[in-house]
């Protein structure tokens, strides 16, 4: 018996897989990084350290609503917005002197920023690893971006569960 042979019964489940696909504003960042030569890619995350909003007034002076994000090198601090239409605001703080770190958090709150709770769940876990930068920068600093999506993802899947469950009231 071949291979081919062995394999026949299951030629249908390929078939049947779905790929996730990524948001098109984090495809544009990827797409983005891909681009450019290594050392231009660094320069590139610079760019969006810079660009990382400021935390809204009412975060600001209420960093105790903010979760850290322990697996990040650096002190960061997030939290998750669902407005009423179910639309995901990501902020986001971080040190100016961490700029690998705020540069990865200003990607996601970038790409994240207006998608529905259910697209940014749909983000695959792996993003981090997809623009170019691991043979740039030290896994601990890409394991700190995955986290920082997990986390975002986990406040979403708390904030819906929250929302389902006042619902039922």
């Amino acid at each position: 018996m071949s291979v081919i042979d062995l394999l026949a019964p299951c030629s249908g489940i390929l078939d049947q897989v779905t790929t996730v696909e990524t948001p098109a504003a984090l495809e544009e960042i990827r797409a983005e990084f891909l681009a450019l030569d290594p050392n231009d890619r660094l320069t590139l995350l610079l760019e969006f350290s810079a660009e990382l909003p400021e935390l809204p007034p009412r975060y600001a002076e209420h960093p105790d609503l903010l979760e850290q994000v322990i697996e990040c090198q650096s002190p960061v601090f997030m939290f998750v917005e669902l407005d009423e239409h179910g639309i995901v605001h990501l902020h986001v703080t971080a040190p100016r002197e961490s700029p690998t770190t705020r540069g990865f958090a200003s990607i996601l709150a970038q790409g994240l920023e207006g998608l529905s709770a259910e697209q940014v769940l749909a983000v695959p876990d792996d993003y981090p690893n997809t623009i170019g930068l691991a043979k740039l920068i030290s896994p601990l600093r890409l394991r700190g971006m995955s986290a920082l999506l997990g986390r975002t993802k986990r406040q979403i899947r708390e904030k819906m569960a929250e929302a389902g469950a006042e619902a039922t009231r």
